[in-house]
């Protein structure tokens, strides 16, 4: 098949220093450009970046450009565009308006071109988790129409219109397809009908469909377990919730296992920590998800001093099917001695900034989507950096197993230090744990090469 159509919920190709976990967004940037680095299941490939070496401390490391990248305009790719492109990063702002919290990770880091084949990273302080930064960087450049299309991938942008379709071409060999279409459909039954009028040739995000899929016997389906986790945020700085035995109430009090199978149709797995069953160091820890039992639940409950009456707040959608979780939630919690009274905010941005503000109630839901275990760490569980969404968790042994983490240099070291850090989260949550959704496309039988990673996006052999 020389082109390959295929249906997305969206087409869409962001400005570069926007960063993102859409599956969609993702589709396409994996397509057209390369990341620095590539994320395998919490371990790190090289991409553009071909090979790297560090100083025994992990305060020095040197990444070399991989030999021939070349834009799709004809220039090469030099460090001085990796540089310019880390710096758009550092001083841009994420789709909320909040500052990245990249610039936090690197505001003592040296990041400067080596000639033009390889960067030097200098900091002063161990930085193994760099690998991890730079995975999520995905590099690209302007075009003369002023549209962020051009990149060093496999394939290149020959038409392209924002929320309406893109045309891409290979860049060379005679490897099939040679060109993709992709065709913005924000419906996930829509995508699914597209795929069975034969108006596509594979459709992604089906498992967003309303009501429960069938998985019709006419084409080949693909489903992963996706990284992203649907959780509660607790409030660890004021009410119940500050109170360990509460936190692990609410974790035995809810069955995640009926939330994956009557909410999503069995196309979500329970969550056991605060990252994925692929995140850096959750094959050692080995974990599995805090068991649903109310009445060790109630006794839990009967030990804590506080207001049972809390607030539970939600939006309407990010996560999906926010709202029903919601409700399943708040029965479960209220069966075990809470009084819950459900918040519903319907303007999802404001909603992400009141809880970057700590507008949070008691409890709220929300979805942690970093691919890399020491971002969640830094961001959302560290009392000593305290980020933006960051809930109050206050824990002296977690504060020295993540410190560990952040020091440890070689693969090995640095896999079981974060095991550490999450078997310790699972004994001891700061959230209430719920689930990872499964991620599904379908295409005609026909097709070959197509499959789908841990981060929902679809790779096209």
């Amino acid at each position: 098949m020389s082109t390959l159509t295929i249906a997305l919920e969206k087409v869409d190709f962001l400005p570069p220093t926007r960063v993102t976990d859409d599956t969609s967004v993702l589709t396409l940037k994996n397509l057209v450009f390369e990341p620095l680095l590539k994320w395998n299941d919490g371990q790190v490939l090289p991409a553009l970046f071909s090979h790297w070496t560090h100083s025994p401390d992990g305060r020095e490391w040197r990444f070399v450009i991989r030999e021939g990248a070349v834009f799709h305009d004809g220039k090469p790719c030099v460090a001085s565009d990796i540089t310019n492109f880390i710096d758009g990063i550092l001083d841009a702002v994420d789709t909320f308006g909040m500052k990245w919290s990249y610039a936090r990770y690197l505001a003592d880091a040296e990041i400067t071109a080596d000639g033009d084949g390889a960067i030097r990273v200098h900091n002063p302080h161990p930085i193994a988790d760099i690998l991890d930064i730079f995975s999520e960087f995905y590099i690209c450049r302007f075009a003369p129409d002023g549209t962020p299309v051009l990149g060093t991938g496999p394939f290149h942008v020959v038409a392209f219109e924002t929320k309406v379709r893109a045309e891409l071409e290979r860049v060379c060999g005679n490897a099939e397809p040679q060109r993709i279409m992709a065709i913005c459909e924000p419906s996930a039954d829509k995508r699914y009908s597209l795929l069975k009028s034969c108006d596509v040739d594979a459709a992604l995000n089906l498992e967003r469909v309303e009501g429960r899929l069938e998985f019709d016997d006419a084409f080949q389906w693909g489903k992963a377990i996706n990284t992203l986790s649907v959780m509660y945020y607790l409030n660890c700085s004021e009410g119940i919730f500050r109170s360990p035995q509460a936190r692990l109430a609410a974790n035995h009090a809810v069955d995640t296992v009926a939330i994956c199978r009557e909410i999503f149709g069995d196309l979500a797995v329970p969550s056991s920590s605060i990252v994925s069953p692929f995140h850096l160091g959750m094959n050692t820890a080995g974990l599995a998800p805090i068991t649903y039992d109310p009445e060790r639940a109630r006794a839990l409950l009967a030990d804590v001093k506080g207001d049972r009456r809390i607030k539970l707040r939600t939006p309407t959608f990010m996560p999906e099917r926010a709202p029903e979780i919601s409700r399943f939630v708040a029965k479960a919690l209220e069966d075990v001695g809470f009084e819950v009274d459900i918040e519903v905010e319907t303007d999802r941005p404001e909603y992400a900034r009141q809880i970057g503000r700590k507008e949070m109630g008691d409890l709220a839901i929300f979805d942690s989507s970093p691919h890399s275990t020491y971002r969640i760490l830094n961001d959302k569980i560290s009392s000593v950096t305290k980020a933006v969404w960051w809930q109050g968790y206050d824990d002296p042994e977690a504060e020295r197993l993540i410190a560990a983490a952040n020091a440890a240099v070689a693969p090995d070291a640095r896999e079981r230090a974060n095991a550490a850090c999450l078997a310790y989260l699972n004994a001891n949550p700061p959230w209430l744990y719920l689930l990872h959704p499964v991620d599904v496309y379908a295409a005609r039988k026909e097709i070959t090469g197509l499959s789908i990673d841990h981060k929902g996006t679809l790779q096209i052999a």
